[in-house]
């Protein structure tokens, strides 16, 4: 019988965490989806002048604004699928580790952007932190060791590894291919301070 509740609760417990991911994604997607309706259909574009301008000191402000502002509809089309499949898929240990990659990957693929991102450009778009979830994603198996980790970096790694030519120069012009880059090392980074934090609380063996 206690077994039994205790499975019962344990599915319960896995019930909320996926109801409140979900909503989590929900509402991170409708946030974007309104913004670029707004700016798109009654601003005529101009939010993309807060994205982030490289080495302009007030453009230093977009790495902040530039993950919610996107180039037209279509362009936030071609971000969505993959910031709600990897984004789901960052939430599968513990759903701070979204907040986590999503904060960094932000950071990572900004400064990079501002600080390589070439004169007169602006960058703009949710790209960085999903690449920010793709290298988490792909690189915890690796650091986490546990079975569930490598098979989720294994099957991200089938499925969207061939994102990863966007973030080389030559491959990805005329797209925020900086972005990409320090996005996805951004998300190997936390994989690799929460692996470790991980292989520190496992129980070691004799």
């Amino acid at each position: 019988m206690a077994s039994r509740a205790m499975v019962v609760g344990e599915a319960r417990a896995l019930g909320r965490s996926v109801a409140s991911g979900a909503k989590t994604l929900a509402a991170g997607t409708g946030l974007l989806w309104a913004l670029e309706l707004v700016d798109s259909l009654l601003l005529g574009g101009r939010l993309d002048a807060f994205g982030i301008r490289p080495l302009a000191v007030d453009g230093l402000l977009g790495i902040l604004t530039a993950p919610f502002l996107h180039g037209g509809l279509g362009h936030l089309a071609v971000n969505t699928v993959p910031f709600l499949v990897l984004g789901a898929l960052t939430m599968t240990r513990k759903r701070v580790d979204f907040w986590v990659v999503s904060i960094v990957g932000a950071l990572t693929s900004g400064l990079g952007a501002w600080v390589f991102g070439g004169a007169g450009t602006v960058h703009i778009g949710a790209s960085g932190v999903i690449f920010a979830y793709l290298g988490f994603l792909m690189a915890r198996g690796f650091f986490d060791r546990r079975p569930l980790a490598i098979v989720v970096s294994l099957l991200v790694t089938w499925m969207f590894g061939g994102l990863l030519s966007l973030a080389v120069p030559l491959v990805a012009a005329g797209i925020s291919w900086q972005a990409h880059l320090f996005g996805f090392v951004g998300g190997v980074l936390v994989a690799r301070v929460l692996g470790k934090e991980l292989a520190k609380k496992a129980p070691r063996k004799r």
